[in-house]
């Protein structure tokens, strides 16, 4: 205010020029003019400032519209900004807000809360390639999608199909897709058919742990020590293993005349894999059938595999918390989601100041006393 004063008096003055003055008080001609005009008609109070809200807001959405809003998203908070936005249009027609003024008014009363996208430190880069020239050089096996018996029972089957005969091995309905359950029925094929050389799936549970070093669980450990290879689908991209969906879509007939119970529904599901392998002939094949085709594998041992090193490497075990104490200050390696499943696992890393895998611990005790997680 005292600046505008001192600005009025000396532009008052006779022969002051008024494009020097705005320079000397930082203000823009315009501006200037502007005080000179409003002190001539309303005096000292005209420099005052002003509020410079409009007059009118033609955009502005009515109380009642926002009331509106806030009630439905209480009754239905799962409902976002486009069907709250349908849902208004009925009842107002075209005075009905917009989506994106509803999102605006959502979020300018902090009713919509931002999501933040879940940390992955595993990912796979490229679509998988691998070639198959007999059976069992690549097992195929995912979760397709669950449907209700007539008594409400869920089934959803786990199914495993040969990749070059096209054999379907296993369809077997869980209660749920526990690495237990799943274990079981690999295990049982395994003792059956024999080990393949490799196995595709995708990234969902329990194949994939997306939040451990190297995505792998319990389950694709298990897989590995038995020497097979790990092929992993994209995520989000189903056709990386269209073979096996394609087979899903086959095995939707079931879908359509549901059995009463899950177990009447997994006779039907023996059925159809019969059905599948020994009657069905394919064009793929030459008109043969996958049974024609498949062959036991020659791999039958289901021990773990032994790894050997280098004479210049360490073996150390982790412990059950995931750590390792070499009788030095402790070292900590965790690969997989949770300590528990480094239980009676042997972890093995060069030895030496280049070690980089291996993360030295600040703990000042000695090393056997109480170990310390790093990561």
């Amino acid at each position: 205010m005292n600046q505008k004063l001192e600005f009025i008096e000396k532009a008052g003055a006779r022969g002051a020029n008024i494009s020097a003055l705005c320079r000397e008080y930082g203000i823009s001609r315009q501006t200037g003019h502007k005080w000179l005009r409003r002190f001539r008609v309303q005096g000292y109070t005209g420099l005052t400032e002003q509020s410079r809200r409009p007059h009118t807001s033609p955009l502005t959405t009515a109380e009642e519209v926002i009331v509106n809003i806030l009630e439905l998203r209480e009754r239905h908070w799962s409902w976002g900004p486009d069907k709250i936005a349908r849902v208004l249009r009925r009842a107002h027609g075209e005075d009905a807000p917009s989506k994106s003024t509803v999102a605006r008014v959502l979020q300018r009363l902090g009713r919509i809360h931002k999501r933040w996208p879940p940390v992955r430190v595993w990912s796979v880069d490229g679509r998988p390639r691998i070639e198959v020239h007999a059976p069992n050089d690549l097992w195929t096996m995912d979760f397709k999608g669950w449907w209700h018996a007539r008594n409400r029972d869920r089934c959803e089957p786990l199914t495993v199909r040969d990749a070059f005969s096209r054999r379907v091995l296993a369809v077997t309905l869980l209660e749920s897709s526990r690495i237990k359950d799943v274990r079981q029925v690999l295990q049982r094929l395994f003792e059956r058919h024999g080990l393949p050389l490799a196995v595709q799936s995708d990234n969902g549970t329990p194949f994939v742990c997306v939040v451990a070093r190297g995505g792998l669980s319990k389950l694709s450990v298990w897989l590995l020590s038995l020497g097979i290879q790990l092929v992993r689908s994209r995520p989000g991209c189903p056709q990386d293993n269209g073979g096996h969906e394609r087979m899903h879509r086959d095995l939707s007939e079931l879908e359509c005349n549901p059995a009463r119970t899950r177990r009447a529904q997994q006779r039907a599901c023996d059925r159809w894999r019969v059905e599948f392998n020994e009657v069905r002939p394919h064009d793929a094949l030459g008109g043969k059938t996958p049974a024609e085709v498949y062959r036991n594998s020659e791999r039958r041992s289901l021990v773990p595999i032994d790894p050997n090193y280098p004479s210049d490497w360490q073996v150390r075990r982790v412990s059950m918390n995931g750590t390792v104490s070499p009788c030095r200050p402790c070292y900590c390696a965790r690969l997989c989601s949770q300590p528990s499943q480094w239980r009676s696992r042997a972890v093995h890393r060069r030895c030496g100041p280049d070690a980089s895998a291996l993360r030295r611990c600040a703990a000042p005790r000695h090393p056997c006393s109480r170990p310390r997680r790093c990561w």
